[in-house]
């Protein structure tokens, strides 16, 4: 006889113990849960990734952009520029409001980026050096004041075998405010500069509307932007413009120095202030690519050219006459690249004859 039994729930196929029918509640409960989260996750990370967009480009929309056509530079025939480089041609211009038009570049500085190093280089061109600007020989620094940007670009290169197409020009208050940005920066004060210095604090804080302490004696100290600008235009003491040079350079070095140490937020900080105060060609996505590496460059040296100059007074006007531009191209291209054997080009060789034959400066 078959055995039978009393069937129970155990037997039932669609029977699921109460403890188990809870676990399986509790593993989709917590599905959900990690779904919600990492939806949440995914929601943050658009919305901070559109408010960085949104951050960068009403930082970038704010420059001012100078749409040159680089066919239009000139550039000497058969001039490269040295393989891995990236040269930039810096300008400081003689500019107290937010405008770059009709004024004196005082400052002129080629910038040259070794890419593969991450070596910085530059070299100031003296403000008054005697070149072919446009169709005659006259001071460097007039070259944007006739023709803006493009001409000051087209001047450097005729003249220094260059084929530069990009360009920063920086005014008053850009300094200032970068220098104020990272916190100042300390410096000496020598006896000699103190009897200058402090009249172009006054016009500085005129122009600027700051309101800059004097600085009453000789000493170390932490300048802030308006006195580290007023000492960058110091020209009257011994070495006249090459020591001015040299300042400048002192001054942006000591700068840079300052923003490598810096994290994101602090920069964003200070391309917020000065973006909207600069006037370049340079794409915006290019120098965002510039200021994303700025911790990576490293500064390795800076020079005033041309090497040897003199003093050229016709009519009364000083101008520094390059002695002579062929041998001083040579010498900036061996500095800029590393060039041991570089021979300038035949449109150069012709400007240099030009000058000699105008001072008699060989």
């Amino acid at each position: 006889m078959e055995n039978k039994r009393a069937k129970t729930y155990e037997d039932d196929e669609e029977y699921t113990p109460r403890r188990a029918k809870k676990s399986n509640k509790k593993k989709k409960k917590k599905k959900h849960i990690i779904l919600k989260v990492f939806l949440i996750l995914i929601a943050i990370i658009v919305i901070l990734a559109g408010m960085a967009m949104g951050y960068i480009y009403s930082l970038t929309s704010k420059i001012k952009h100078d749409d040159i056509d680089k066919n239009e530079i000139e550039i000497n025939e058969g001039v490269e520029t040295a393989t891995g480089f990236r040269n930039i041609l810096l300008l400081g211009v003689d500019s107290r409001a937010n405008d770059y038009s009709n004024a004196l570049s005082d400052s002129i500085m080629i910038v040259s980026i070794d890419q593969g190093t991450k070596k910085v280089r530059i070299a100031s061109v003296y403000r008054d050096c005697y070149l072919k600007v446009g169709n005659s020989l006259d001071k460097i620094t007039h070259a944007y004041a006739k023709g803006g940007a493009k001409l000051s670009l087209s001047s450097i290169n005729t003249n220094l075998d260059l084929d530069l197409t990009e360009y920063v020009a920086l005014n008053f208050n850009v300094v200032v405010d970068v220098v104020n940005a990272v916190g100042g920066v300390q410096k000496e004060i020598t006896s000699e500069e103190v009897k200058y210095i402090n009249n172009y604090i006054k016009e500085i804080n005129n122009v600027t509307g700051h309101n800059s302490e004097k600085i009453t004696k000789a000493g170390t100290y932490n300048l802030d932007g308006v006195q580290a600008l007023a000492y960058s235009r110091i020209r009257y003491t011994a070495g006249g413009d090459y020591k001015r040079t040299e300042r400048q350079r002192e001054i942006l070095d000591l700068v840079f120095q300052k923003v490598k140490k810096m994290n994101v937020v602090q920069l964003n900080n200070i391309a917020g202030k000065v973006l909207e105060e600069i006037s370049t060609n340079i794409p915006t996505n290019e120098i965002l690519g510039l200021l994303s590496q700025v911790a990576s460059y490293d500064i390795e040296e800076t020079t005033g050219w041309p090497g040897d100059i003199k003093g050229y007074q016709p009519d009364k006007v000083w101008y520094g006459a390059p002695v002579n531009l062929e041998k001083q191209v040579i010498n900036l291209h061996k500095f800029l690249f590393n060039e041991e054997d570089y021979q300038p080009s035949q449109a150069v060789k012709t400007i240099s004859n030009s000058i000699i034959s105008k001072t008699g400066y060989k």
